[in-house]
């Protein structure tokens, strides 16, 4: 499922392609990926502009002229494309806005939605979720999770904690700070490395496009590069970068998670 990194790539290269051009078209292909009537979505979209994209969680916000806004989440394989009819992946769309010439196509949203919003109504859709990374200082990150019991990996992906980060980020940032994901107990010195792997891991991921397998448009060299630079996620078998063991497997409330069993150990 794509993560804060992916979904920030995503706004900040969609920006520059869709942002202020007339659409022209939609096709909805599955209807239960929008929330409105196919004809409803269809009249609000058509001759209007994508003013502003922004990003919340793993969250796009696509902002229309009108004053509405589109609400996206791809959930678990769900991604886009930027082409046109004779340049478009070989898989089935579920919802094409089209400008013009140019297409964003919107591919594998079996979970994921594209939904029709009221400001009041995105407002109300959005309000539970906890800051942003870049909203949250070291000092107010020690204070929220010295409140708190249960394991961090558990924590990290807790969406009312920190927005944005998911199962694949919650192992590299405990890579990073050499924390095991199943620690429950963390003194000042722990949680302020987890901050600062956050930080780190976070950013470099932005940096490289984050982890998606498809690209976003043709010739795109930046989406998904992120996923050669994994120091411990689903690189079972293999050796840590840093000491050498190997990198183990494990279960942690059903979810998988990746440790190396020497850098990261459950301290008592």
């Amino acid at each position: 499922m794509p993560e804060m990194p992916e979904m920030e790539t995503y706004r900040r290269l969609l920006s520059t392609s869709v942002n202020n051009l007339p659409i022209t078209d939609v096709v909805i292909n599955r209807e239960k990926s929008i929330n409105v009537p196919v004809v409803t979505f269809r009249n609000e979209l058509i001759g209007r502009k994508i003013i502003n994209i922004r990003r919340r969680a793993k969250y796009l916000l696509f902002d229309l002229d009108s004053g509405d806004s589109l609400l996206l989440h791809l959930m678990l394989g769900g991604w886009m494309y930027i082409g046109g009819e004779d340049d478009t992946p070989d898989r089935t769309k579920q919802i094409i806005i089209t400008f013009n010439s140019k297409q964003l196509q919107f591919i594998g949203l079996r979970l994921g939605f594209l939904h029709l919003l009221k400001k009041e109504a995105l407002n109300k859709k959005l309000e539970n979720l906890g800051p942003e990374l870049n909203e949250l200082s070291l000092e107010k990150w020690v204070s929220l999770l010295q409140k708190r019991r249960g394991k961090i990996k558990t924590t990290l992906i807790n969406q009312e904690v920190v927005a944005g980060i998911g199962n694949l980020y919650s192992d590299e940032i405990c890579y990073e700070a050499k924390v095991h994901p199943e620690q429950t107990s963390l003194t000042v010195e722990q949680l302020s490395n987890l901050y600062h792997a956050m930080v780190n891991v976070m950013k470099e991921a932005i940096h490289y496009g984050g982890y998606m397998d498809n690209p976003l448009y043709k010739e795109d060299n930046l989406v998904g590069s992120f996923y050669e630079r994994r120091k411990v996620y689903d690189r079972e078998g293999e050796k840590c970068k840093r000491c050498n063991s190997i990198i183990q497997k494990i279960k942690i409330s059903s979810r998988k998670s990746y440790i190396c069993p020497h850098c990261q150990i459950v301290s008592a």
